[in-house]
This record gives structure tokens, C-alpha cells and sequence, in this order.
């Protein structure tokens, strides 16, 4: 009896792992934060792909070798939208993570992770920030030199990211991305929008104001036009007296 050929089993990625986005709503805001902030700063570069929370395999053929790093910024690669994303079909493994931290994932965090990202996925900076200062070590970061992490150095309090061209701080007891070549810290779109709405708001503001002091200024120009009509007016009765006194002498 001939034997059927049968294909070879389907490898399935999944796209999630069943785990939640964040333990609590300070992590998760901190984390659609800072992958928002980061996407509209690189909004303009194609190759610059941002994403977070997104179950990335790093071995073809084992879904089980799979890693989902909190926040984490890709050079190199188009800026799309992916499901999962597979080291081995893109150019790149991520350039810069940030886990954000809790007391019950710090030490997967600063072991396994750690050793993940610097030996297998070789990412070059790495950034660990509990946002509720639960852990002793709250914030520190590691930059990729000769296959090993070193532990970046704090500069005005905050840590500088080489790939990123940024700094990462804590402003008002967050955590935020400061751009050094102008001086700011980077607002995430929905902070822009309400700067940009209270600009508008003071813009018109501004034109009413200006548009009021027009009007004042006419009608204090009508005001002048009528008093010096009337006073003309009065010279000329005036005068008009004088001469007919005159007549009558």
C-alpha cells in the first residue's frame, strides 16, 4: 500500500501570550506614553519602527522563544503595522527597550531579560524604570559595549541614549524623554494638542483684545472729530458776534 505524503505542520506564532499589558494603570500610561512620545519624535523617519507590549520570537521554528519587551525602538526597518514580530524576517533586532518595572518582574527583568537582550537580540541600550519606586534600583540603564552591559552614567539626572539622540527623566515623578539639541521635554500627542489648543485659545483672545482696542481707538477718533466740529462750530458763532457788534457801534 503506497503511503500519503503528508506536509509538514504549520509553525504558529501566536500573538499574545494570555498575559496582561501592565499590572497597574500608572504602567500602562507609562507605557502608551512613552511609545507614543516616541512615534510622534520619529514620525518623519520611515526606518524607524516603534512599538511595545508586541510578543517578538527571536528563534525561527520555536514559538516558545518569544520575549515582549514593554517599549522598544527598531532602526533600520520599514514603519508598519505588524502582528508579532520575527527577528529572523527583519533587518534588525531592537536598538533600545525599556521595561517598565514592578517588584514582582524586576528580577526577570535585570536577570533573564538582561541576559536575553544583551547575548541573543544584542539590543544596544536597555532601560529598566519601576514608575512607583517599589524597587531600591528605580531607574537605571545599560548600553551594549563589546557584547557586555555597562551601566550608564546619570548626567543632569537624567540617563542619555546614544541611539535614541535623547535622555530619559523624571519630570514632575515621571518618567519622560528630553531632547537635548533643543532643550525640551518631548509632550506626548495629547499634551501637544492642548498646548495647542490653549495657543489658539490665547491667539484669539489676543485678536479680540486688539479687535476692542481698534474700536476704542475709533470711536475716541470719532469723539475727537465731533468735540472739534463743535468747537469749530463755536469759534465761528463766536466770531460771527464779534463782527455783528462791530456793525451795530
Amino acid at each position: 500500500m503506497q503511503k500519503k505524503i503528508q506536509s509538514a505542520p504549520t509553525i504558529v506564532y501566536p500573538e499574545s501570550d494570555g498575559k496582561p499589558m501592565a499590572e497597574t494603570d500608572v504602567h500602562r500610561k507609562l507605557m502608551m506614553d512613552s511609545i507614543s512620545i516616541l512615534e510622534n519624535h520619529f514620525k518623519y523617519q520611515n526606518d524607524v519602527y516603534v512599538s511595545g507590549n508586541l510578543l517578538m520570537y527571536y528563534e525561527k521554528g520555536d514559538p516558545r522563544k518569544s520575549i515582549s519587551p514593554d517599549v522598544f525602538v527598531v532602526f533600520g526597518v520599514e514603519k508598519k503595522l505588524r502582528n508579532t514580530y520575527l527577528t529572523w524576517a527583519e533587518a534588525n533586532t531592537p536598538d533600545f527597550v525599556l521595561e517598565v518595572a514592578s517588584p514582582s518582574t524586576f528580577q526577570k527583568d535585570i536577570g533573564e531579560k538582561k541576559e536575553l537582550y544583551a547575548s541573543v537580540l544584542r539590543v544596544n541600550e536597555y532601560y529598566i524604570y519601576d514608575p512607583l519606586g517599589q524597587i531600591a534600583t528605580s531607574f537605571i540603564g545599560y548600553r551594549l559595549i563589546d557584547g557586555v552591559y555597562q551601566e550608564i552614567e546619570f548626567v543632569n539626572n537624567r540617563l542619555p541614549s546614544v541611539v535614541l539622540g535623547l535622555e530619559l527623566g523624571e519630570r514632575d515623578g515621571e518618567l519622560r524623554l528630553y531632547n537635548p539639541n533643543i532643550s525640551q521635554w518631548l509632550q506626548t500627542p495629547s499634551e501637544q494638542a492642548e498646548d495647542a489648543e490653549a495657543r489658539a485659545e490665547n491667539a484669539e483672545e489676543r485678536a479680540q483684545q486688539e479687535a476692542n482696542a481698534r474700536q476704542n481707538a475709533e470711536e475716541r477718533a470719532q469723539q475727537e472729530i465731533i468735540a472739534r466740529q463743535n468747537a469749530e462750530a463755536e469759534l465761528a458763532n463766536a466770531l460771527a458776534e464779534i463782527e455783528r457788534l462791530r456793525a451795530e457801534r
